[in-house]
């Protein structure tokens, strides 16, 4: 980064916080240079492990507060009631120009809800999408909505797809990367009123978007697009799904290799091929997902995860203010609604 950057953190958000934050903060400054951290939670437990990561202690300062938000609040009662805890404090650093970004692990939608009552929406975004990457056989591709609404209009999902094309620009530094709308197949009739007129809207635009047209369930994996976007429950399920199959492929893999002798011997020749796949395939690395369409850098860390895991959050924030990433949705957004009539769509909803 070439100027000092300060980031805000959520140190007492996830299952093994503030043990795991810590560590995920000395092991990101391995890469990082000019940045500093705000540490929100508990001095007496956070001051003991800063003594123990000499790299974090430098550039670390503790904002202390002894409240926690917990993994089952729910989303209206973190925000009435968590206004001191570690989570909110850390999102206020940001609204108050403290901080440059936050990164939590913590409850996924309390942070939605303290976020967007702080931060505010972009100009122009209706709501706030979870974003993230994730493997293809491609490369990698963006996936939104991931779980943050439930139900979406064309205009939601328009604003998903402006907003997913700039994440794959920042994040996987793609120069012009193409679009797809999550569809149950590649007919122009299939799909409901949203998806149709959505898609409608995306190839009538004169914006520099490459919009691809739909595509279905299997096109994920093999990267036919760079950006998916759909609603969040669909979104959810896919990722979810994802998820539970690559496990299921780990633990097949794993019994294989381990059923006799002469397999456990394949896999000594193979361990170097073995652990190239076990690289490509590791979730940690695809840690840190975006609440895109706030007023504000806001990356959500899995709950389980490691240090190795939340340092790749916190590189996933850093990237995207090193970019400007809100400053890119702001300008295609506003090319969009300048080119966008929406006289010009016609749909014939057919599932």
């Amino acid at each position: 980064m070439s100027e000092p950057v300060t980031l805000s953190i959520d140190a007492m958000g996830g299952d093994n916080a503030p043990e795991m934050v810590v560590e995920g903060v000395e092991t990101a400054l391995e890469r990082l240079n000019g940045v500093r951290f705000l540490l929100f939670g508990d001095e007496a437990k956070l001051r003991p492990l800063l003594e123990r990561h000499g790299k974090a202690r430098a550039v670390c300062e503790i904002r202390h507060t002894p409240e926690i938000v917990t993994n089952d609040a729910k989303p209206a009662q973190a925000l009435r009631g968590g206004r001191n805890s570690s989570m909110r404090l850390a999102i206020n650093a940001v609204g108050d120009g403290e901080a440059a970004g936050i990164v939590s692990a913590g409850n996924t939608g309390a942070l939605m809800a303290m976020a967007k009552f702080v931060l505010k929406t972009l100009p122009g975004i209706d709501r706030p999408a979870i974003a993230t990457y994730f493997p293809t056989r491609r490369g990698e591709s963006v996936m939104l909505d991931l779980g943050a609404n439930v139900e979406c209009d064309a205009d939601n999902l328009i604003q998903f797809a402006v907003m997913g094309e700039v994440f794959a620009r920042n994040v996987l530094g793609l120069n012009n990367p193409t679009v797809g709308i999550l569809n149950v197949g590649q007919e122009d009739l299939k799909g409901n009123q949203a998806v149709q007129t959505a898609a409608q809207g995306l190839t009538n635009a004169s914006l520099p978007l490459r919009f691809h047209g739909f595509v279905e369930g299997d096109d994920i994996g093999a990267g036919t697009v760079d950006v998916i976007v759909t609603d969040g429950f669909t979104g959810n399920i896919a990722l979810k799904t994802a998820e539970g199959t690559a496990k299921l492929f780990g633990h097949f893999l794993k019994e294989a290799l381990t059923s006799s002798l002469f397999p456990k011997l394949g896999a000594l020749l193979a361990k170097s091929a073995l652990t190239t796949f076990k690289m490509r395939v590791d979730p940690r690395r695809y840690n840190g997902a975006m609440f895109v369409g706030l007023n504000g850098i806001c990356v959500k860390s899995h709950g389980g995860t490691d240090a190795v895991g939340f340092a790749n959050a916190i590189h996933v924030a850093l990237d995207l203010i090193g970019n400007d990433f809100n400053e890119s949705i702001k300008e295609d957004y506003e090319a969009f609604r300048a080119s966008f009539n929406p006289d010009d769509v016609e749909v014939v909803a057919n599932g």
